[in-house]
């Protein structure tokens, strides 16, 4: 409860720390708060033809080291709550899995979100709602062994996640430029609907990223036409606080 009650101070500091962002807060208010926990990051090379003929025509594909990339993680959602209200027990804490690439509009690089799996339905019904993701509802259980986290995620049959993680290192911020920066300082994200394309922007500190070490023993979350070969980039970051803003439209040019 103690580490509950201390989520809207953590997250809300997060604003004092701005200097590592792209470009500017916005000038508008956020309106959520959320912390993400035991989150593990496994990305896969993907060819970027084949990557960018699942994504709308008015994104522009990110690429880096000579390949697109697609990310699956893992997480455990901490202190959702509004802007001005506590995060309440229960309702506020949930577990996450996302799968993602990355891409930018406006000269502003962002995630596009393929799927994003939640064990709240409260949470998938939101956010379908208000942020326009393709979340789902999901049976997933998550066990600590130590530093060990045993992760089982199961949308319906055949689409599921099954590994084991942990770090294998020392935290640190990922160098500008570099592949783990490129692959984790995002900040914001894109939704389409109605032909419309949308953004959200987040704010969070410099991700504090540890190697990982991971075993996956199932992983059908992508999707099946974007096949996932060779042993995956793996990063692992014990909690980061966020805040975010409402969706807003994109003006993009038609492609």
């Amino acid at each position: 409860m103690t580490d509950l009650l201390s989520a809207p101070k953590r997250q809300g500091s997060s604003l004092q720390e701005t200097e590592h962002r792209p470009w500017p807060l916005p000038t508008s208010s956020w309106v959520m708060g959320q912390t993400w926990d035991d989150l593990l990051f496994a990305h896969w090379r993907v060819d970027a033809d084949t990557l960018r003929a699942h994504i709308p025509g008015e994104l522009s594909l990110d690429e880096h080291s000579g390949s697109a990339w697609i990310g699956v993680t893992p997480f455990i959602v901490t202190g959702l709550r509004a802007r001005g209200l506590l995060p309440l027990p229960r309702v506020s804490s949930f577990r996450e899995l996302n799968v993602r690439t990355y891409v930018t509009v406006e000269g502003k690089p962002g995630i596009w979100f393929f799927s994003l799996d939640a064990s709240s339905q409260a949470a998938v019904e939101a956010a379908r709602r208000i942020y326009r993701l393709p979340y789902f509802r999901a049976q997933i259980d998550v066990v600590r062994r130590g530093d060990r986290i045993l992760y089982e995620c199961a949308r319906h049959e055949g689409t599921a996640f099954s590994g084991e993680y942990g770090p294998a290192g020392d935290a640190a911020a990922a160098a500008p430029g570099s592949l783990e920066h490129f692959l984790t300082e995002r900040y914001c994200l894109y939704a389409r609907h109605r032909a419309r394309l949308y953004r959200a922007d987040i704010h969070h500190r410099p991700w504090p990223l540890q190697e990982a070490d991971a075993t996956i023993d199932l992983n059908t979350m992508p999707p099946d036409a974007i096949p996932l070969e060779g042993e995956p980039l793996l990063h692992f970051s014990r909690r980061q606080d966020v805040v975010v803003w409402p969706l807003e439209r994109v003006q993009a040019p038609e492609t």
